[in-house]
């Protein structure tokens, strides 16, 4: 594999990486793999097979790796605690999908954030604290800079070609991730 790619990459699931890698030809099972450059150097952790993993009209399927140099600040915390040891970022439980230039709501968490605001699949996300967005990661980085989980998000949204302004109490993710039992 090579890399083709050195990009923004945001996911429908809420998060964005500045610089993920791409690689090509892609592979199925690549998530927890490891990217070794040619000295041998360990440079990223396979994440996901990707469509389009270079942006424009021609698809090329490839594979998004997390850079190494993400993890190397927070290793001793994510060993420790499991996550970065800093206050968790608002979280709406929504999967949203860029398409023809909108930010369409393609799902939400059963219970999360978003649908107890009454967000619906089909909605068309707008604007953020009465800022226009344009991007999955314009909307992400509107959201997390309003402050730390728990913090309330005024979401302007389209639905049915009127405006709806929606209240979502955000909420910490991994309140509703499913946790490990314990003995």
């Amino acid at each position: 594999m090579q890399v083709i790619a050195k990009r923004e990459f945001a996911g429908s699931w809420e998060y964005v990486i500045d610089d993920a890698l791409f690689t090509a030809p892609s592979h199925p099972k690549w998530s927890g793999a490891a990217a070794i450059d040619r000295a041998g150097k360990l440079v990223g952790i396979g994440s996901l097979y990707i469509q389009q993993a270079v942006p424009g009209d021609e698809q090329i399927d490839g594979n998004m790796i997390v850079p190494i140099d993400l993890l190397k600040p927070i290793i001793n915390e994510l060993l420790t605690y499991g996550r970065p040891n800093k206050p968790p970022r608002p979280w709406l439980g929504m999967t949203t999908a860029e398409a023809d230039d909108k930010l369409v709501i393609a799902g939400l968490a059963k219970g999360g954030p978003a649908q107890l605001a009454g967000v619906e699949p089909g909605d068309i996300v707008v604007g953020v604290d009465g800022e226009p967005v344009v991007g999955l990661a314009a909307l992400f980085r509107a959201v997390w800079a309003l402050g730390d989980a728990g913090t309330v998000i005024p979401l302007v949204l389209n639905r049915d070609g009127r405006a709806v302004t929606v209240q979502i109490a955000s909420a910490a993710r991994d309140d509703f991730l499913k946790k490990p039992r314990r003995h």
